[in-house]
């Protein structure tokens, strides 16, 4: 065989094994994205109901009204948890495709890539920061969830990355088994992982929670006055971004009881 045919043979080897291996990551990515949305679609059953905002709010139209808002038992929750006792509540960002359970692992890692019937999954499941406390009793409870490229799970948290979208959304909704609270979304940052004080679980002193809120507000790409205080309680949503390498992004807002 002559060296031009040795080297094309190789090339068409070469070419057959990438067109290969990058169908086999097509497959792979739509697998996932598969599975992540059968699993979504079946918790659907237990997501606990909102109502519309009403014509004459003055507020965005992507506000909406808790039905059963307070310390009233959300049995939608209720019976969640019975079935899968690591689920802490429901997360709603109304206006976005964010509209998950989220659980509460032994670490940061049990659930990255594990969905709620303990199976790999790449999309993994929506989970609170395992050193928090349940019932949102901290000064800064941290909820984690994949970007995942389809906008399911906190890829949705991509689209506050816009003024416009950022003004028009102000408020999510977070669903416990006996509480019901009101997000109001004060800001949008893109942080490293590593940053100390937005990935703070542990806020105490009243200094810490003035360096935590004045922090924000000099961080923020977008910042809403919500007239947060020491007093508030506030939840910071994380996923990645890919603005540089590791790169975060959070949407940080204030707690209504």
């Amino acid at each position: 065989m002559k060296p031009k045919q040795i080297i094309m043979r190789y090339i068409a080897i070469v070419l057959v094994t990438i067109i290969g291996y990058s169908g086999y990551r097509l497959l792979d990515i739509h697998r996932n994205y598969a599975q992540e949305a059968e699993m979504h679609s079946r918790l659907l059953q237990y997501r606990p109901t909102l109502q519309p905002p009403s014509p004459q709010a003055s507020e965005s139209p992507a506000s909406y009204a808790v039905s059963n808002a307070g310390s009233e038992i959300n049995q939608n929750i209720v019976g969640l948890q019975a079935r899968y006792p690591d689920v802490v509540g429901w997360l709603t960002i109304p206006g976005t495709h964010i509209d998950y359970p989220f659980v509460q692992g032994n670490n940061n890692d049990d659930y990255l890539h594990m969905d709620l019937d303990q199976n790999w999954s790449q999309a993994g499941t929506i989970f609170m920061d395992y050193r928090n406390s349940k019932d949102f009793s901290d000064f800064n409870t941290i909820i984690f969830g994949h970007h995942m490229r389809n906008g399911s799970m906190f890829g949705a948290l991509q689209s506050f990355n816009d003024q416009d979208f950022f003004d028009t959304h102000m408020t999510g909704v977070i669903f416990l088994s006996n509480q019901t609270y009101t997000i109001e979304v004060m800001a949008f940052a893109v942080v490293k992982p590593d940053d100390e004080t937005i990935y703070n679980w542990n806020i105490e002193a009243e200094m810490d929670k003035i360096e935590f809120i004045d922090y924000t507000k000099n961080i923020a790409r977008y910042y809403r006055d919500v007239g947060v205080s020491t007093n508030d309680r506030i939840i910071t949503l994380s996923t990645c971004n890919y603005e540089f390498e590791d790169a975060r992004m959070v949407l940080i807002g204030r707690i209504i009881p």
